[in-house]
């Protein structure tokens, strides 16, 4: 539990959002590590407008390609070059510089608590 911090939301495709605006948008610790090694990641552009709940982009892995999904609807800002130059990023440090793009949120879908999501993914 203690490595979700309260302070985010989180979707049950394990994703996480921050309450700032511009929302910053990530993979959650147990996604990165169910994806294993992550080699390509493909992200909205910016100024793309997004739908919550709807694919984003897509993180491949030496297991699989996964698709990313929106948490929260709005206008991409911003898109972290650095795990796109360095995808490993998305499994070392998911809450840090492995952020994955910026939303200004204009509304949100279901987002759960910390601990509904740790029941959820049964972390």
């Amino acid at each position: 539990m203690a490595d979700y911090p309260a302070t985010l939301k989180y979707t049950k495709e394990h994703e996480w959002v921050d309450g700032e605006s511009p929302a910053t948008v990530g993979i959650t610790p147990y996604a990165a590590e169910a994806l294993g090694d992550i080699v390509f990641v493909e992200l909205p552009e910016v100024g793309a407008t997004i739908e919550h709940g709807t694919v984003v982009g897509e993180i491949e892995s030496t297991k699989s390609v996964s698709e990313l999904y929106a948490p929260v609807s709005g206008t991409v800002t911003e898109v972290n070059q650095a795990v796109i130059d360095d995808p490993e990023l998305v499994g070392s440090a998911p809450f840090d510089a492995g952020w994955l793009f910026k939303v200004d949120v204009s509304s949100t879908g279901e987002l759960l608590t910390a601990e509904e999501y740790a029941a959820h993914a049964g972390v």
